[in-house]
């Protein structure tokens, strides 16, 4: 789980997935600055990952049972839209910690992260391991899932929160993505609203407290480059590796990529919620999560978006 426009996701040597051949581990097939990009947010995935394990903000350095932890980043509406995932074959693409991962896994779902990040899947199966939870957690880039992980075909697809802004192709992920399903299967994507990212965070002290529109809501202009010693996290500063790299994608992007790639959308929610306050000013809502007070406009903070393979 990252925060929008301060995003994820990295060393332990890769695991490739079973009986797959192996690869180049950051991603072969794009132009030689983009494949450097993604480097570089491996780099600094690789990084921030000490400050995230012992980070408040995640708490799982301390917690004894860490998959009492995951569900604090599902809404409620999530396990609605999901059901019962219990027996299924899930794929978390991007997991970072893999504290989500570790919800499906509680439920009974056969589980599989995937994530750039070494040290990211290196935490992820110290957690897994500490939970009692059997899941299992593979290094590689999204865009080569289907060769890292050996052919196999999944029942459910889960990916999001900070998560999209890290592709900079969707066409070629939506493509990506219904290839690891299995006909009938299911892709899940919660995921920062494109008008989230673009607001600022705070405003000039000359502007008042109304949120502004800074950033880009659509995308087509390329990567933007960050450049940040401290993470969306509390924590001390990362040792290093200062930069990554972030693609911004509306939300019709996302739907024509997945479109594009033969998927059938079911369901598309936009939420005012977030599960931590991105703002001094949220509130805490019924659900535990945070939104915006009754005196500010109601603005999409958080989308859903469930499709499946025909």
């Amino acid at each position: 789980m990252t925060e929008a426009s301060e995003h994820p996701r990295g060393p332990e040597p890769s695991r490739e997935g079973r009986g797959a051949p192996s690869r180049r581990p950051d991603g072969g097939g794009f132009d030689p600055a983009v494949e450097e990009m993604f480097r570089a947010n491996r780099a600094n995935w690789d990084a921030r990952v000490p400050v995230h394990v012992a980070s408040r903000f995640y708490g799982v350095g301390e917690a004894a049972d860490p998959a009492s932890l995951a569900d604090r980043w599902f809404a409620p509406y999530e396990w609605e839209d999901l059901g019962d995932p219990a027996g299924l074959d899930v794929l978390h693409l991007q997991c970072h910690l893999g504290t989500e991962t570790l919800a499906f896994a509680a439920r009974g779902a056969r589980t599989t992260g995937l994530d750039l990040s070494g040290a990211s899947v290196a935490a992820a199966r110290d957690l897994a391991a500490r939970s009692g939870l059997d899941a299992e957690y593979v290094r590689g880039n999204v865009y080569d899932a289907a060769e890292v992980l050996g052919g196999r075909r999944f029942d459910l697809v889960y990916t999001g929160k900070g998560a999209l802004c890290y592709l900079p192709d969707l066409h070629r992920w939506a493509r990506t993505v219904a290839g690891l399903l299995r006909p009938g299967g299911r892709l899940y994507v919660v995921e920062f609203h494109p008008l989230l990212v673009a607001l600022g965070p705070t405003p000039d002290e000359d502007e008042g407290s109304g949120l502004l529109l800074r950033h880009d809501y659509l995308g087509g202009r390329g990567a933007v480059h960050h450049e940040a010693a401290h993470t969306y996290t509390d924590g001390p500063p990362i040792e290093g590796a200062a930069d990554s790299y972030e693609w911004p994608h509306g939300l019709g992007e996302v739907v024509d990529a997945l479109a594009g790639a033969g998927l059938v959308i079911t369901r598309l929610r936009e939420s005012d919620e977030l599960p931590w306050p991105r703002w001094p000013r949220m509130v805490r809502t019924e659900s535990g999560w945070w939104r915006l007070p009754d005196s500010e406009p109601r603005i999409p903070l958080l989308f859903a978006l469930l499709a499946a393979r025909p």
